[in-house]
């Protein structure tokens, strides 16, 4: 994850997921699953956030990728 202030009064965010993460239903499968862990988590306003999928996340569960966002947004202090 990479995360930068912008200074504005709301969040953006960005998904980066290669084909080395898997085929296109892999990759959409993957996206839909972040945008939705996006969706449910309440982002401080003022930053820009760019999530980058590594090709192990195939294997992960919802909730273990839930856990890993919330954890690096935590740590970064964004949530």
């Amino acid at each position: 994850m990479k995360a930068a202030e912008n200074g504005m009064e709301y969040s953006r965010w960005g998904l980066v997921v290669s084909k080395k993460v898997g085929s296109s239903v892999v990759r959409n499968r993957v996206k839909r699953m972040l945008r939705e862990i996006f969706r449910q988590t309440h982002i401080k306003s003022g930053w820009d956030l760019v999530i980058v999928a590594r090709p192990y996340i195939n294997s992960m569960s919802y909730e273990n990728i839930k856990n890993q966002v919330n954890a690096m947004l935590e740590e970064a202090g964004i949530i």
